[in-house]
């Protein structure tokens, strides 16, 4: 076993053979050299070095020191030595500090006496302690408060000591009556305290007796009373009766931590609705009192707590919880919406709605920093609510609707697709919707908006008004077309010498060109005007929002636009008898996507139009010029039809996980009931137990996977040396969220004793080696178990190397064995996690870090493939199953992870089959850290063959 430690000091500069300078500073006579040398050797002796040679220098120059600093050093040394040889006993030259120890104990000064008093709560060796009791207990009435209770402090630590009950047979009785008489708080609460620890009956009859005054205690002697109270009824459930009563009564107390506690204490001792309503009141309270933002986040996971297991109760609370929004921090609003949310009743829904809707407001009034994404944030929740008591939607959605056109795109794009959702489940809406829509769309100013609001318009305008109304605020979001003018060589000079139009392009250097009718004219280089932003000018448009986007270059939304007109001509056909208005609607819109498509070649713009989306105009174009009933068919039905299709897998999605989330582990017929109490458990404390119970729900549940389980413990064992290496050593690797301890077993095959044998490890990447493994004496052909513990601090895949190091009676020289290297997968900090497809193109488009591998497999079916990035990567596929259907040679699909960090990794798979039946394309992997974008690269190169 290795020794206990208690004290932990960080000291990562290795091991300098600093000791001769170290005992030539504590021989001198300068103070802060002293203080420099002890404080050294303190850090040698926690990294592992033992600096025998130094004990003696520091009892005959640093013991007689009246320096507070140095006698604090000092004590801190004597703590962390060795005071023991290998059998137990205590070394005879710790002699030498006992009676340095009682003089400190005697001391003038209190600091010195104090200091002493609280060394003596952390040794262990009976012998010391023994001649030092007198002094101790003379202590406990002495006139300051600060020596008194550390006296008590020392008194309770000697008592706990295995011969303690002997060396103090009354220290209970001497205890109690200290205090019955002791003013100050301290003292008192450490009195309690060990009553509490070492005399248990005698802490509980004086709390009965004193039951009435328990509200005027101080804060630290409330706290110790709420501990033993939990201890006791944990142990005789019987009794909660008469000390709830205690704990009602410190829910007054003006002291908030204990007023968190007694909530905490009630919820744990009761789960009576009155008990679990106060104690949910009172964390509300809590909530809106504190101003520090971590004590919120602390207080809404209590909350979140309580509305897993005590839902009823917590949704009478809701508006209580809703209060917390007026906090600036958009971690406690975050997490306040996503409490209320799962909160949320027939009953309670128009409060929560009309709470949210004056929220949305009050973000208009002022355009503070995070404004926008907290406007975000509400109406996301406004949506969820909306989906889930559509009743409700129509007095939000027009509301929502006036935040189209906002300066935050984020949530500009949340109101666009919650009134895409919105239109559809709701058919009553759909005409309100419609007409406001098209009287806002002017106001819209992000692409991706105006493209969803687009295709609402689209696929929702129904009737005749509704189409004409669409076509016409197009139309005029578009402006005068064409969208550039080219001036002829020979024109008119007043002509020639007109002001170009808001948003147009206009073309004037010259060069020559081959008009339509064969002729030559001069043509210029490209020389935009600057795109000025649309302006209302006495209620009309002045120049349109989809005019300026275009003029940006942005060509997919004009390929959304063609097909706008193209759905709504359609349309038209249907609804208008006049044949004559429904061909003029139809050359207008042909007349646009010629426009679109020329300005898009012409060389006006810095970049041509795009292949994809001339490709989806030249369509439009040519299904008005030629439209067949399986065309119509596909583009006024079946795109609606995929779009419902979608809302049901979404909501079908949903309704699983809310189904996964309210599962309670139950037991089936026949299964075995095992009852713990039964169970022979003798010399385990309650606590234990509980810990047992604990473990053994897991056990049930699957969550718990035993250390007994070979195949577990073999897959984590790795050799660090050959077999035929003097010193054999394997480890076994366990990986915790923020840490990875390394059990670490060395067998010494040889015939020799080795001595000092360390084990010296290093890191590289994110790992960090918290401590350095002591040094040890090996006999022949025995082992030991070295454990070191690597603190993790970010998700990236690290590497673990080092070697052993010992020495011989033979060898001079020390003899060093290089260790194979353990490597850390990443896969052990990635979990499958799920977001939105509007917030994963978010964070795609956000991020910075890419890393891009191409296909190289030998499985040849898409799907198959998928299933093994997947499955390799412990990610979670967000693509709908629906989409991945079908057999046509391509397949693209989204997943999505996030670390025990925080840290999200995005991959986007797009593969191609091709015509020998191979698999080719590319893996991309985003994430705002190199070190997953690069880790997750390396893991999928190496997995992604499957045959290996």
């Amino acid at each position: 076993m290795e020794k206990s430690c208690t004290l932990l000091v960080h000291f990562d500069k290795g091991t300098p053979a600093i000791a001769n300078e170290i005992k030539e500073a504590l021989e001198g006579n300068e103070v802060p050299a002293k203080i420099d040398a002890m404080k050294k050797a303190i850090s040698l002796l926690l990294n592992g070095e033992t600096l025998p040679q130094l004990f003696i220098t520091i009892v005959r120059y640093v013991l007689p020191s009246e320096d507070h600093t140095i006698q604090k050093l000092l004590l801190l040394y004597l703590e962390i030595i060795d005071k023991t040889d290998a059998k137990g006993r205590v070394l005879p030259e710790m002699i030498l500090i006992c009676q340095n120890l009682r003089n400190n104990l005697q001391h003038p000064n209190e600091y010195i006496r104090g200091v002493t008093l609280r060394f003596l709560c952390r040794l262990n060796e009976t012998e010391i302690i023994e001649p030092l009791i007198p002094s101790v207990l003379q202590n406990l009435e002495h006139r300051h408060p600060f020596i008194r209770r550390n006296a008590i402090l020392a008194v309770m630590a000697i008592y706990k000591l295995p011969q303690g009950e002997q060396l103090l047979v009354d220290a209970p009785e001497m205890i109690e009556k200290v205090l019955s008489s002791e003013q100050d708080q301290s003292a008192k609460r450490n009195a309690f305290l060990m009553l509490f620890t070492c005399a248990q009956d005698r802490a509980i009859n004086y709390l009965l007796t004193h039951v009435d005054r328990v509200s005027e205690w101080g804060e630290l002697l409330q706290m110790v009373v709420l501990e033993l109270i939990r201890k006791v009824c944990r142990t005789n459930r019987g009794e909660k009766g008469k000390y709830i009563k205690i704990i009602i009564s410190l829910l007054n107390a003006p002291s908030t931590a204990v007023i968190y506690e007694c909530a905490g204490t009630l919820v744990s001792l009761s789960s009576a609705p009155t008990a679990i309503r106060s104690a949910a009141g009172t964390y509300c309270q809590l909530l809106l009192s504190q101003s520090d933002n971590n004590v919120k986040l602390i207080v809404l996971d209590r909350l979140n707590e309580l509305k897993s297991s005590h839902r009823d109760i917590m949704v009478d609370l809701i508006m209580d919880v809703l209060r917390a929004l007026s906090s600036p921090n958009l971690d406690i609003r975050r997490k306040t919406l996503d409490i209320v949310l799962e909160l949320i009743t027939p009953r309670n829904i128009n409060e929560v709605v009309l709470m949210l809707k004056k929220e949305v407001v009050k973000t208009q009034s002022g355009e503070l920093e995070k404004n926008g994404e907290y406007r975000q944030m509400l109406i996301q929740a406004i949506h969820s609510c909306a989906i889930k008591f559509p009743e409700v939607a129509s007095t939000v959605v027009h509301l929502l609707m006036d935040f189209l056109g906002d300066s935050n795109v984020a949530s500009a794009i949340d109101v666009a697709v919650f009134v895409r959702e919105i239109i559809e489940t709701n058919p009553k809406l759909r005409v309100s919707i419609i007409i406001r829509l098209l009287d806002t769309f002017y106001q819209i100013r992000a692409a991706r908006v105006c493209s969803c609001a687009l295709w609402i318009i689209g696929e929702y305008c129904l009737s005749l008004s509704e189409v004409q109304n669409g076509i016409a605020i197009i139309k005029q979001c578009l402006g005068e077309l064409p969208f550039y003018s080219v001036s002829e060589e020979g024109e008119a000079p007043d002509a020639s010498k007109k002001p170009p139009q808001a948003n147009s392009i206009t073309v004037s250097s010259r060069r020559p060109a081959i008009l339509a009718d064969g002729t030559y004219a001069t043509q210029s280089a490209a020389s935009e005007t600057a795109f000025s932003p649309p302006t209302i000018v006495q209620g009309t448009l002045a120049s349109g929002n989809l005019r300026s986007l275009l003029l940006t270059g942005d060509f997919f939304l004009g390929a959304v636009v063609a097909c706008t007109l193209t759905k709504l001509v359609l349309r038209l056909e249907e609804v208008q008898p006049s044949k004559i208005e429904v061909n003029k609607a139809s050359a207008q819109a042909l007349l646009i996507m010629v426009s679109m498509l020329q300005l898009g070649q012409s060389s006006v713009l810095p970049h041509p139009i795009d292949n994809d989306s001339y490709d989806r105009i030249l369509l439009c174009i040519r299904l008005l010029c030629n439209t067949g009933d399986d065309i119509r068919k596909i583009w006024l039905q079946s795109c609606r039809q995929s779009f419902v299709k979608m809302l049901s897998e979404k909501q079908l999605r949903e309704t699983e996980e809310l189904k996964a989330k309210a599962q309670v582990s139950h037991a089936q017929p026949d299964d075995l009931i095992d009852f713990y109490h039964l169970k022979s458990r003798k010399g385990m404390s309650q606590l234990e137990l509980e810990d047992e119970v604990q473990d053994d729900l897991k056990r049930a549940t699957g969550e718990f996977i035993k250390d007994g389980d070979d195949a577990n413990k073999l897959n984590r064992i790795l050799q660090l040396t050959g077999f035929s290496d003097p010193v054999y050593a394997e480890a076994y690797v366990t990986v915790h969220h923020y840490d990875i301890v390394l059990d670490v077993t060395v067998i010494n095959r040889t015939k020799e004793t080795l001595q000092n044998l360390c084990l010296e490890l290093a890191t590289m990447g994110d790992l960090k080696l918290v401590e350095r493994p002591q040094n040890y004496t090996l006999a022949p052909e025995s082992s030991k178990q070295i454990k070191a513990n690597i603190k993790v601090s970010s998700t990236e895949t690290g590497v673990i190397f080092g070697n052993i190091v010992y020495e011989t009676s033979n060898v001079l020289e020390r003899t060093v064995v290089v260790l194979n290297d353990i490597h850390i997968d990443i896969m052990d900090y990635i979990s499958p996690a799920v977001c939105t497809d509007a917030a994963f193109r978010t964070m795609w488009a956000e991020f910075e870090w890419e890393n891009k591998v191409a296909v190289n497999t030998i499985i040849q079916d898409e799907k198959e493939f998928l299933d093994h990035i997947i499955k390799s990567t412990n990610m979670k596929c967000l693509t709908a199953p629906s989409a991945l259907d079908g057999e046509c040679g391509f397949l693209a699909a989204n997943l999505y992870a996030k670390s025990v960090f925080g840290e999200d990794a995005l991959v986007n798979v797009s593969i191609e089959k091709q015509a020998d039946g191979k698999l080719s394309g590319y893996i991309r992997i985003r994430s705002k850290t190199q070190g997953i974008a690069l880790s997750l690269g390396d893991k999928i190169t190496l997995k992604q063959k499957g045959g290996s």
